[in-house]
């Protein structure tokens, strides 16, 4: 604190003149007294960039609200003292450094437009995606920070999926994309949000008690009941639109997120276009304009990339012992892991080999779905007749109350007609979500006329308000 004090009495006149000079800019005297003593300690450096041109033009001229403290260009150069190495990931959050530029694109998604099958591809082209899921813009921050300075020479992305279930609020979601450079170019997936609405409305959540790892002797009822939809219910229904949807705030803000970006960095994606018939070709053209690395092939597509109905159910695991048959029997453990083809890919699983050609002879109901245990332990696996032969009855149970299941499943699931039907009928509701869309799709709108004109069920419903307006 001497020290300090020491300083800003010796540097008093220059001090003044740097807050003379920016007293209509609040957003930076906020930033240099919240940071008041890294401020005094680094003046030369941050009096240097304060009165830069760059500074000027970069943040001070257009008012930005989250100015950095520190020069970013010399932020990301290792040579400099002060560099992003060396500073703690919550100092720089205070200070609004944006994240370092090592990345090529911001790639956005909304909720429920095909991000799974998007991360696969993108990470078939070899591309590092940086993300993390976290309701505290901060974690998400200081995580990505972490992944970008970890990966200096990886191709890498940064990702954000305004997930419904992982709810930030539009402030703190602000601080974290302004801290973004707007000038990276940005691929937003999209998807027609009557579509989106369907997907949401059938979508699972595990049950607390759910079994993820079980056993010979565990009831395959017990170890198959592990998912419910909204507020418990046994099926899916459109009543939770008007208990949930309409409440769910993020499942409206793809208009929001643009207004961080230049419109024309902004490339649209349609979710359509990465269906497993056309994803060669869209990523052929996504490498004339952002040069992936590696190209994503027609094998990688064709390789169970298709649309996963297991996954929302997997991966779990069968601890295999006989002694849980028999107490006589021998003490030998085997780890079967239960997934799906896809899941394998995305989980990149390693040390696993699918041991199906073992287990069954003929092709099972679910081609993807895949059972594996540990490479070290295959040999003696197939070597233990009884073993085999235990497991085999128990996945035989097992697949069979699968597809039970998997049937029902199918025959409650709520799809874009009924959703229209549901509406239709309920007219508040209507009104609050068209309302909601309608300012959601002002950007896209706008850029894509032709993206919007290509959604079915949207049309549909901007038709049928139009008729609901007229009466």
């Amino acid at each position: 604190m001497i020290d300090n004090k020491q300083l800003f009495l010796k540097e008093f006149s220059r001090i003044k003149n740097v807050l003379k000079i920016h007293q209509d800019y609040k957003a930076i005297l906020d930033n240099i007294f919240h940071n008041f003593n890294y401020f005094i300690q680094n003046f030369d450096l941050i009096e240097e960039w304060l009165l830069s041109d760059d500074f000027n033009e970069k943040y001070k001229k257009e008012n930005h609200p989250y100015p950095s403290l520190l020069d970013p260009k010399k932020l990301n150069d290792e040579n400099e003292e002060i560099n992003y190495r060396n500073i703690p990931a919550e100092l720089a959050w205070e200070m609004n450094l944006p994240l370092p530029d090592n990345y090529e694109f911001v790639w956005l998604c909304s909720a429920l437009s095909g991000h799974g099958a998007m991360t696969m591809y993108l990470e078939l082209c070899d591309i590092n995606i940086c993300k993390y899921i976290h309701y505290d813009p901060y974690i998400i921050y200081s995580n990505i920070l972490m992944q970008l300075l970890n990966n200096p020479l990886k191709y890498n992305i940064i990702a954000y999926t305004d997930y419904t279930h992982v709810y930030v609020s539009r402030e703190d979601l602000a601080r974290f994309l302004n801290l973004l450079d707007k000038n990276k170019p940005v691929l937003y997936l999209v998807r027609d949000p009557i579509s989106r609405l369907k997907t949401g409305l059938n979508h699972i959540n595990f049950k607390i008690d759910k079994l993820d790892w079980f056993y010979l002797n565990t009831p395959i009822d017990r170890v198959l009941d592990r998912d419910t939809y909204y507020f418990g219910s046994p099926v899916p229904t459109c009543d939770h639109i008007k208990t949930y949807w309409i409440y769910a705030e993020s499942f409206f803000r793809l208009n929001f997120l643009t207004q961080f970006f230049k419109t024309e960095k902004i490339t649209y994606l349609d979710m359509a276009s990465i269906k497993p018939e056309y994803a060669y070709c869209t990523f052929s053209e996504l490498n004339t304009l952002y040069y992936f690395r590696k190209k994503l092939s027609q094998k990688d597509i064709d390789n169970g990339m298709a649309y996963d109905e297991l996954g929302v159910l997997f991966p779990m695991t069968l601890i295999a012992n006989l002694k849980d048959l028999d107490k006589n029997n021998i003490d030998e453990t085997f780890e079967i892991l239960i997934t799906t083809k896809q899941l394998f890919k995305l989980h990149k699983i390693k040390n696993y080999i699918e041991i199906n050609f073992i287990l069954f002879e003929n092709k099972i109901a679910f081609e993807n779905l895949i059972f594996c245990i540990s490479k070290e332990k295959i040999s003696s696996f197939k070597n233990n007749i009884n073993m085999v032969c235990c497991v085999k009855s128990y996945i035989k149970e097992f697949i069979s109350k699968l597809e039970i299941k998997i049937s029902i499943k199918k025959e409650h699931l709520i799809n874009e007609e009924k959703i229209l039907y549901f509406l239709k009928n309920n007219k508040s509701v209507i009104k609050n979500i068209e309302k909601n869309i309608k300012k959601e799709l002002t950007h896209i709108k706008q850029h894509r006329p032709d993206i919007v004109a290509s959604w079915k069920y949207y049309n549909e419903f901007e038709k049928m308000c139009e008729e609901l307006d007229e009466k």
